[in-house]
């Protein structure tokens, strides 16, 4: 029983029930895409040479990571920039058409 609830505890295992049979239903899917999915990372380049040792050997993990991090703050600061100079423009004109 989860937390002395039956109702809980039937719903919870027929989840459980109804994920495992899927599972069998679709067990060639499942396993034609696994495999799939290891033979496109076995295509991939990764960004560290495995022969480097420290932090150097994810010198381009770091920089590429900070690139990212420097470009959403960036996308976040025009978004942001950009809705407020609309929110003021519409609030601007909505108080100028009241007006009249």
């Amino acid at each position: 029983m989860i937390g002395d609830n039956l109702v809980l505890t039937v719903v919870v295992y027929g989840l459980i029930l109804l994920v495992l049979g899927l599972g069998l239903g679709y067990r060639s899917q499942i396993a034609k895409f696994f495999g799939e999915v290891k033979s496109e990372l076995a295509k991939c380049t990764w960004p560290w040479d495995p022969e480097q040792t420290g932090l150097r050997k994810y010198k381009m993990l770091i920089d590429s990571t900070v690139i990212v991090c420097i470009t959403a703050l960036l996308l976040a600061g025009y978004t942001t920039g950009f809705d407020f100079v609309i929110t003021n423009l519409i609030s601007g004109l909505t108080k100028l058409v009241v007006r009249i």
